[in-house]
């Protein structure tokens, strides 16, 4: 048992902890099993590395400011026939990350378009990506402050950082030509260096009219569209067929006005 304590020591001044706390019930199981010393280290040094893996994936999900955590086989390609769920999964493998191109959903509210940014980004921080999510009206406010107070180059780093960049929901508000210049000086810092995945309930089209300037729009659609991958989803809302099944619509629809759906 000294030698048991000895080892245990040595372990956690080497930072190895999980390792240390495993340690008995590795050497049990060992014993058990008769295994020779290098299979027992191989699996004492398992339970340390899948610990720090676990640290990792947690930490790097955290720092991602998902809305929430919703994964690739938690979506129904059944209930969305307009998405081509080899590609998707094509995309998961995160060979676009490796190329710095960019995704593009568009779709009405409700139709998955979050939910698949989401999972994209969760299979990049399993692939050592580091990932960011922000929704486009606080990106744009964010931006818009930093200019203001001078500071715009320090705070576009934060959205430079990350591998890849999530923008959520672009579209549900218009924005001044503040806006719209800082929105395309990130696109442009970005370009050819970063992956975007951004979700909208606009066209390309109607781009120029939300960013309230039409040049900027092509200048900013020039650059995500280069290297890109658009994903136009046409289907009903989740959240719209929940509540049909519940029976909150009945052969005629409730007055508009009430709860609006988000992406």
């Amino acid at each position: 048992m000294i030698a048991v304590e000895k080892a245990r020591t040595y372990l956690e001044q080497l930072g190895l902890a999980q390792a240390a706390l495993a340690l008995e019930g590795q050497l049990e199981a060992a014993a058990r099993k008769q295994l020779p010393y290098a299979e027992f280290l191989t699996e004492l040094l398992g339970v340390e590395a899948a610990a720090r893996r676990e640290r990792y994936l947690h930490t790097r999900t955290a720092l991602a400011h998902f809305p929430y955590h919703r994964t690739l086989e938690q979506f129904d390609f059944a209930f969305q026939p307009s998405i081509d769920e080899r590609q998707i999964k094509e995309l998961a493998a995160m060979g676009f990350v490796a190329e710095c191109a960019n995704v593009i959903f568009l779709g009405p509210p409700g139709v998955g378009k979050t939910h698949l940014a989401v999972a994209l980004g969760l299979k990049a921080i399993e692939a050592g990506y580091g990932v960011y999510m922000v929704r486009a009206h606080d990106l744009l406010e964010d931006l818009c402050r930093a200019q203001a107070e001078h500071r715009l180059d320090r705070r576009m780093r934060v959205y430079l950082a990350p591998k890849m960049l999530i923008i959520d929901e672009f579209g549900i508000w218009p924005y001044d030509r503040m806006a719209a210049t800082a929105l395309f000086s990130l696109v442009s810092a970005r370009y050819e260096h970063g992956s975007i995945i951004l979700t909208s309930n606009k066209s390309f089209a109607e781009w120029g009219e939300v960013l309230g300037d039409t040049v900027i729009a092509t200048a900013i659609l020039d650059r995500l569209l280069h290297h890109s991958y658009v994903i136009n989803i046409r289907g009903e809302s989740y959240r719209l067929r929940e509540k049909k099944r519940a029976g909150f619509f009945g052969a005629v629809l409730p007055p508009m006005g009430g709860e609006t759906p988000s992406n």
